[in-house]
């Protein structure tokens, strides 16, 4: 999973996760991301995924756009961390953070294991002949 972090404008700080591609950005309302910021455009960009490629940028003709202060293209590829100037807001594409699935019953059944083998050798231990 990926995600867009904020970097400048009135949606500073904030982090939104990338689920679904294709991803849009933009100043519409039916976009994934919207921005409000001056230079803007209604759907500004779009990012795509294509296997065996990466997350490509589909650019709308006539919008101007950055990737790490350089001139972006229609298909170009993001790689972790690039910062994407759109208008007036910075975004940094960025790998997601992976969700760790809870160990708790795992971790449970370790020690209740522990438990048994414990109690056996004590078992055992009583029953060695003094």
């Amino acid at each position: 999973m990926f995600q867009l972090n904020v970097l400048s404008g009135t949606a500073a700080g904030r982090s939104i996760a990338i689920r679904r591609f294709p991803f849009a950005v933009g100043r519409a309302a039916a976009n994934h991301l919207v921005l409000e910021e001056a230079g803007v455009w209604d759907r500004h960009l779009t990012l795509e995924f294509s296997k065996g490629v990466g997350i490509q940028i589909g650019l709308q003709p006539g919008a101007g756009l950055e990737v790490n202060r350089q001139p972006a293209v229609s298909g170009q590829c993001l790689r972790n961390g690039d910062v994407i100037s759109l208008g007036a807001v910075k975004l940094q594409f960025w790998l997601a953070t992976a969700a760790q699935r809870s160990l708790r019953l795992r971790e449970r059944l370790v020690w209740l294991l522990l438990a048994i083998v414990l109690a056996g050798e004590l078992g055992l231990l009583c029953r060695l002949p003094h």
